[in-house]
Order: C-alpha cells, then sequence, then structure tokens
C-alpha cells in the first residue's frame, strides 16, 4: 500500500503546496487560483503535467466540487448535511467518504471496498495528512479527493469564525 503525504503551508494565499511519499520525494504539486472565481485546484505531476482539476461550484448550500482527472470529467463531490459525523457523496462508479466525526480522519471505498483512507496529523504546522492508497489507478484521484475535502472543511471553518452582527 502506498502512502503520500500532503502537507499545506500555511500563510499560502494561493494555496500551493506539495504531495510527498515517504521518501519525501515530491510526486505531486497543488496550486490554487488566487482571487479567482470559481475557485480551482491544480494537480500536477512531478513533471508539471496537470493530472487532475478541483473546480469549486460558486452558488451552492454546500460545499460542491467538480473533479476532472486526466482531462477527463471524474467525479463531484458533495458535503451532505449531516450532524455529528462528515460524510460526503462522490457521484461516480459507486464511491464514499466516511469520516468519524471529528472530521480529521476517513475512509474512501468504491463499491463497499476501501481504496484509500486519510488520517490528519494533529501537532504539525498547517494541516497535515497522510494518504494510503490501496489502488494505483486511483491515486490522482484520491490526491483530489482530500484537497476537495479539505477546502470544504475550511470554508466551513471560516464560515464558523464570522461573528453575528
Amino acid at each position: 500500500m502506498r502512502q503520500l503525504y500532503i502537507k499545506q503551508k500555511v500563510f499560502s494565499l494561493s494555496g500551493k503546496f506539495s504531495v510527498k511519499d515517504s521518501q519525501e520525494n515530491e510526486v505531486y504539486f497543488v496550486e490554487g487560483s488566487f482571487l479567482r472565481m470559481p475557485k480551482t485546484f491544480s494537480i500536477l505531476d512531478s513533471a508539471g503535467n496537470e493530472v487532475a482539476l478541483i473546480t469549486k461550484k460558486m452558488f451552492s448550500f454546500l460545499p460542491t466540487f467538480f473533479v476532472e482527472v486526466n482531462g477527463q470529467e471524474a467525479v463531484t463531490i458533495k458535503k451532505q448535511f449531516s450532524f455529528l459525523k462528515a460524510r460526503y457523496s462522490i457521484d461516480a462508479a459507486g464511491m464514499e467518504v466516511r469520516g468519524n466525526w471529528w472530521d480529521m480522519d476517513f475512509e474512501v471505498s468504491q463499491n463497499g471496498e476501501i481504496i484509500g483512507a486519510v488520517s490528519k496529523k494533529w501537532f504539525s504546522w498547517g494541516d497535515s495528512y497522510q494518504l494510503q492508497i490501496a489502488n494505483d489507478e486511483m491515486e490522482p484521484l484520491l490526491v483530489a479527493l482530500v484537497v476537495a475535502i479539505d477546502c470544504a472543511k475550511a470554508d466551513q471553518a471560516a464560515v464558523a469564525s464570522v461573528p453575528n452582527m
């Protein structure tokens, strides 16, 4: 099972960060758009080729993301309304994401079989994730999933921190 590590830079306004393997080699680069609507994230391989593109839907009640992998529309990720437990639906081939109620760890399954698992590292500067990949073909999609879910969580935290007037 391959492991990748995603560590975002805390003060990066554009959302630039890298994805590394267990030997700390940079495998992917993630570049977010800055002050652009709709918000997008490009995932580039080590040669600089775009392997996935995430686009956040501009007007939706709950966060919704469209993911393209290798230029083909692959999945739509929607946060579902739920209490205590983070839940995302993925419109593609029987995929589902389930997380604990802290929303810090989650698994990705396809047709009931786990294809990837994500765990957040607590004592780190910025958000840091460990991604375990059971199916190599799903790697770019799983990286895109982590980025999209992290963006949804960041948006939710930003809304929650706005004081009521």
